[in-house]
C-alpha cells in the first residue's frame, strides 16, 4: 500500500515524540540513580542537616519522589518538544504570506516540516506561472484589439472612401463606377474575414472543442482544398503539388481536419515568394500517417518557431492587412490535430519552410 506524504508526516512525528520520551526516561532514570547514591551519602546529611523533618518524608516517600521526579523530567521534554513544532507550524504559516510574492526565492522550513516546504514552493511556483500567463494572455488581448483595430480601419477607410466618390461624383463613368464598386466590395469581404475571425476568438474554447469522428480519406480531403484554393494560387501566381496515394482511409473529424488543412494552406499562399510551388506530402510509414506542407518563403526566426502555435500569436509583425489574420489560425489547427492524438511542428528546410502532421490510426 502506498503511503501518502501526510501520512509519513504523521509517522514521523509520532516517532520523534517516542524517541524523546524514551530518551527522556533512560535519562531520567540515569540521573536518578546517580543522585539516589549521592543522597545515600553526601546529600542525605546535607538535607538532614537543613530540615531532618524533609528528609524524613522524602525516605519515606521516595517511590513518590521517584514518580515526581521523572514526571517533571517528562512533562519538560515533551514540552520542548511540542515547542519546537508549534514554532515550526508558526514558520509554516508566516510561509504562507511569501507565497504571493512574485519572486524566485526558495521557501526554506526546518528539516522536520521540510514536506510543507516542498508543496509551499511548488503553490508559489504555480502562482507565479499563472500570474505571468495571466500578464501575458492579457498583453496578447490588447495586442489582438490593436491589430484588429487597425485591420479593420484600412478597408473600412477605403471603402467609405469609394463609396463617397460614388455618392459625390455625379458624371463618373461606368468603368469607374465598376472599379471603385469592386474595390469597395473587396474590402466589404475583407472586413467580413476579419469579423468572422474575431467570432472564432470569441466563441472558440479550444480545449473543449467537441468533434464527431467517421471515416474519411484525407488524399481525397485535401485535393478538395486545393481546388477550393485554386483562385487564391492563381492570385499569387503560385501552384499547388499534392504527392500522396491515391487513397488514405482515417477515422476523424472531415470538417475539424479539413479546417486544420486550409488553414496551413492558405498560411503558405500568403507567406510564399511568388511563382513557386507549394508542395504537401502524404505518407503512410509505421501504422501513422504523415503529411507535410512545404513552401518557399521568408524563414521564421529561431525565437518564434515554439510561439507560433499560441493562440493569438502573429508570426509576422510586419503582415499588411491584406495578409495579417487575427492570429488564431495556426493554433487552431495544432488543437485540432493533437484532438486527433497527433501532432505537429515548424521548422526551417534549406530552402522550404515545412509543416509537419504526424497522425496516429
Amino acid at each position: 500500500m502506498k503511503i501518502n506524504k501526510t501520512t509519513k508526516l504523521k509517522i514521523k512525528l509520532f516517532m520523534s515524540l517516542l524517541s524523546n520520551i524514551l530518551v527522556a526516561v533512560i535519562v531520567s532514570i540515569i540521573v536518578y540513580f546517580i543522585l539516589a547514591l549521592f543522597f545515600e551519602n553526601t546529600l542525605s546529611v546535607m538535607v538532614a542537616n537543613l530540615n531532618y523533618d524533609l528528609y524524613s518524608w522524602i525516605v519515606y516517600n521516595r517511590k513518590t519522589v521517584t514518580y515526581i521526579y521523572i514526571g517533571i523530567v517528562l512533562a519538560v521534554i515533551i514540552y520542548r518538544f511540542i515547542s519546537k513544532y508549534v514554532d515550526s507550524i508558526n514558520k509554516v504559516y508566516d510561509s504562507l504570506d511569501l507565497i504571493l510574492k512574485e519572486d524566485n526565492q526558495t521557501i526554506k522550513l526546518p528539516d522536520e516540516v521540510n514536506q510543507f516546504a516542498e508543496k509551499i514552493n511548488d503553490i508559489k511556483y504555480n502562482y507565479i506561472t499563472t500570474k505571468r500567463n495571466e500578464k501575458e494572455a492579457e498583453q496578447k488581448k490588447n495586442d489582438l484589439i490593436m491589430y484588429m483595430a487597425h485591420d479593420l480601419k484600412t478597408p473600412l477607410t477605403s471603402i467609405i472612401g469609394y463609396l463617397t466618390l460614388l455618392s459625390d461624383e455625379k458624371d463618373i463613368s461606368k468603368q469607374s463606377q465598376q472599379k471603385y464598386i469592386k474595390i469597395a466590395l473587396d474590402k466589404a469581404l475583407r472586413v467580413e474575414e476579419l469579423t468572422n475571425q474575431f467570432f472564432d476568438i470569441t466563441r472558440y474554447n479550444l480545449h473543449s472543442m467537441p468533434i464527431e469522428k467517421k471515416e474519411i480519406n484525407i488524399v481525397y480531403l485535401l485535393k478538395q482544398l486545393i481546388d477550393e484554393c485554386y483562385p487564391m494560387l492563381e492570385k499569387n501566381n503560385l501552384k499547388c503539388n499534392l504527392t500522396a496515394p491515391d487513397k488514405v482511409m482515417y477515422i476523424g473529424d472531415g470538417d475539424k481536419l479539413a479546417r486544420a488543412f486550409d488553414n496551413l494552406l492558405k498560411n503558405a499562399i500568403n507567406y510564399s515568394y511568388t511563382n513557386t510551388t507549394i508542395e504537401i506530402e502524404l505518407k503512410q510509414e509505421d501504422g501513422k500517417i504523415l503529411i507535410k506542407f512545404k513552401n518557399k518563403g521568408d524563414k521564421i526566426p529561431e525565437y518564434k518557431l515554439n510561439k507560433i502555435f499560441e493562440k493569438f500569436y502573429r508570426g509576422d509583425d510586419s503582415r499588411t492587412s491584406s495578409t495579417g489574420g487575427a492570429g488564431l489560425g495556426l493554433a487552431i489547427t495544432k488543437e485540432i490535430i493533437e484532438l486527433h492524438n497527433g501532432s505537429i511542428n515548424v521548422r526551417n528546410d534549406d530552402e522550404y519552410i515545412e509543416f509537419n502532421i504526424q497522425l496516429s490510426y
